[in-house]
C-alpha cells in the first residue's frame, strides 16, 4: 500500500494453521504474572573501547528529529495500515537471534533499544541487528531506573550507552526509550536531548511480556490493542515473547498491517508532505 513491503501473509509465517494457534492462544486466560541519512549525530564523545567489534558495516542511522511530532512519540499515523514492533534489547542472545530471525522471515523489520551492558558482552548484536535491516537505539547503559538517580548518573546512564553505540555503528542509535519503562519525566527529557536525542521514543501497547510466563498473555494483551500507527513494546531475549512472535506476526498480517521500523512508521509520503506545503 506503501510501496514499501508487501503485507505479510500468514503462509510467510507459520502456513495455514496460524489461524487457528492464534485463536486457542487468545481464548487462553491471560497469563499469571510474577512481578534515513545515514550519518552519526553529535553526541557524547567517547573514551576508549572495552571489549569490541569492529562497527556494524552498515552504519545505524542518526536520531532524527520529526516535526510536528512531541518530544515523547507514543505512536504513529492512525491513518496508514503499519505498526512497529520496538524491543527492549537484553536478556538470552541466541533467542535474541531467533527472534530477529522470525521477524525477518516475516518480512517484519523492527526497533531494538539496547541495553548497553548487553551489547558489551555480546557486540556482535549490534551488527546483526542493523544488517537485517533493523534499527537501534539507546535504552541505558545499565537499565536502571532513571527516575531514582540524581541528574548526574541518570545522564551518565544514557551517555555512556550513547558512546557504546556509536563505537559499535558509527552512531549513537536512532532512538532513546528510558529505562525501566517508556515513560520519560521532564529532567529524563531534558537529559535525552542533552546526549543528543531529540525524541523519546514512548508505547501505546505495551505487551508486559517481562511478567508473562505464558504465550497466550502477550498474544492476547498485544492482539487486544493493536491497531494502525501501534508502537508496540516487548522483550528480545524472553522465551515467552520468542515463542508468541510468529502468532504475532501472523495476526499483523490478517490484518493487512505493516511491520516497519519506527522511523519508517513515523516517515510521511512524499505526496502528504507535498500537500502540506501547499
Amino acid at each position: 500500500m506503501d510501496g514499501r513491503r508487501a503485507p505479510m501473509g500468514r503462509r510467510d509465517v507459520l502456513g495455514m494453521g496460524a489461524a487457528g494457534a492464534l485463536a486457542a492462544a487468545l481464548s487462553t486466560g491471560c497469563a499469571r504474572r510474577d512481578g534515513p541519512g545515514r550519518t552519526a549525530a553529535p553526541g557524547p564523545s567517547a573514551p576508549g573501547p572495552t571489549g569490541s567489534a569492529a562497527p556494524a558495516t552498515l552504519p545505524a542511522a542518526a536520531p532524527r528529529r520529526f516535526p510536528g511530532l512531541p518530544f515523547r512519540i507514543a505512536h504513529g499515523p492512525r491513518d496508514r495500515p503499519r505498526v512497529a514492533l520496538t524491543f527492549d534489547g537484553r536478556g538470552d542472545p541466541d533467542l535474541a537471534r531467533t527472534a530477529l530471525a522470525r521477524c525477518e522471515r516475516a518480512g517484519a523489520r523492527v526497533t531494538v533499544l539496547a541495553v548497553g551492558t548487553w551489547l558489551a558482552e555480546h557486540p556482535g548484536l549490534a551488527r546483526r541487528i542493523l544488517d537485517g535491516g533493523h534499527e537501534i537505539g539507546n535504552h541505558t547503559e545499565r537499565h536502571l531506573d532513571l527516575a531514582a538517580l540524581d541528574e548526574r548518573a541518570a545522564y551518565e546512564e544514557i551517555a555512556a550507552c550513547a558512546r557504546r553505540l556509536r563505537r559499535l555503528t558509527g552512531s549513537i542509535g536512532t532512538w532513546f526509550r528510558p529505562s525501566p519503562t517508556a515513560y520519560a519525566s521532564p529532567l529524563v527529557q531534558r537529559l535525552a536531548r542533552r546526549a543528543g536525542y531529540p525524541h523519546v521514543l514512548g508505547c501505546d501497547v505495551e505487551s508486559r511480556d517481562h511478567a508473562a510466563t505464558r504465550v497466550a498473555a502477550v498474544t492476547r494483551k498485544v492482539a487486544g490493542e493493536l491497531r494502525n500507527g501501534s508502537l508496540v513494546e516487548l522483550s528480545l531475549g524472553r522465551p515467552v515473547t520468542v515463542e508468541a512472535l510468529p502468532l504475532l506476526l501472523a495476526e499483523i498480517g490478517r490484518r493487512g498491517l505493516h511491520a516497519v521500523t519506527a522511523t519508517e512508521l513515523l516517515d510521511r509520503p512524499a505526496a502528504a508532505v507535498t500537500r502540506t506545503a501547499r
